[in-house]
């Protein structure tokens, strides 16, 4: 299928070239220009002017930014270029108020939405083995299931427009709950002298195993916390989870905690890390009890 992608960041690049290897790749647009120009000599696709010509020239678009306010952004630029049987598939993560705002805004242009907000890390996107939640109409789904397919390995339609964002959310507190247990094991494995390789070599395999503590407590043992999963995205993929929690009268322990971790990890300069950072936190507890 002809399709088009915009936002080539730590996800987004390597899913435009598996788009591209899978034959989809048509064009692309980015916001910093230099990583389209790189990326369009790199596989031989078209660099559009903007996100309406983008947009006019394709089946299927890809988005892949950062928050709601680009979503709706990238949305309303492409409109002139929108036409009936467009399907723009975004792969952000935002909130389901916001895949539903911009399904009504494609619905006036004839064209359709799904929200298929995505999950594995950049592994996940480097590998195409993404799991990723869709939210739209199963008319549009099938028809964008080749692009779909291309960049994950479970693929899967939730309901309605909304549905696919709703998921994500589910997932973001599934991933706090997990890297704040992760960390505080390894924390706790370090202060006790555990030779830090074994332990994730042999609890990898066993009943408290995730796929954080095989790709993130490395990290940990390293004191190394390259981006993966940044900090900054993680808390404000959280702020989503506590909007809509909120609306419905609850407050999620799990989520609050982790904000305030993350907000202390921001003030201190590790906003940009991978979140496995937060095991600085879980470090410095043990640093300060064996002080007293």
């Amino acid at each position: 299928m002809k399709t088009g992608f915009v936002g080539l960041g730590a996800m987004g690049l390597s899913m435009a070239r598996n788009l591209h290897k899978a034959g989809h790749l048509h064009g692309i647009w980015n916001r910093n220009r230099d990583k389209a120009t790189a990326l369009a000599a790199e596989t031989g696709c078209t660099l559009a002017a903007d996100p309406a010509a983008l947009a006019a020239a394709a089946e299927v678009v890809v988005l892949c930014v950062s928050a709601d306010a680009d979503v709706l952004g990238v949305i309303d630029a492409m409109l002139p270029g929108a036409h009936p049987g467009l399907i723009v598939i975004d792969c952000s993560t935002v909130s389901a108020v916001t895949a539903r705002a911009a399904a009504t805004r494609l619905a006036g242009r004839g064209a359709a939405f799904l929200d298929c907000p995505v999950s594995g890390g950049v592994e996940g996107a480097r590998d195409a083995t993404l799991a990723i939640m869709c939210g739209g109409s199963a008319e549009a789904f099938e028809r964008a299931r080749p692009v779909l397919s291309a960049m994950g390995r479970t693929v899967t339609l939730m309901g309605p427009n909304g549905y696919g964002q709703a998921t994500k959310a589910t997932n973001q507190i599934l991933c706090a709950g997990v890297i704040q247990a992760v960390s505080e094991a390894m924390a706790f494995a370090k202060a006790e002298g555990l030779p830090l390789d074994k332990v994730i070599e042999t609890l990898g395999k066993g009943a408290g195993s995730s796929w954080y503590f095989v790709n993130r407590a490395p990290f940990m043992a390293r004191g190394s916390f390259p981006p993966g999963f940044r900090v900054r995205l993680h808390d404000k993929d959280l702020g989503i989870c506590h909007d809509m929690a909120a609306a419905r009268g609850v407050e999620l322990p799990v989520v609050e905690q982790t904000r305030d971790h993350y907000r202390q990890l921001v003030e201190s300069g590790h906003g940009d890390e991978d979140i496995s950072t937060i095991f600085r936190l879980k470090d410095a507890l043990f640093a300060r009890g064996a002080k007293r």
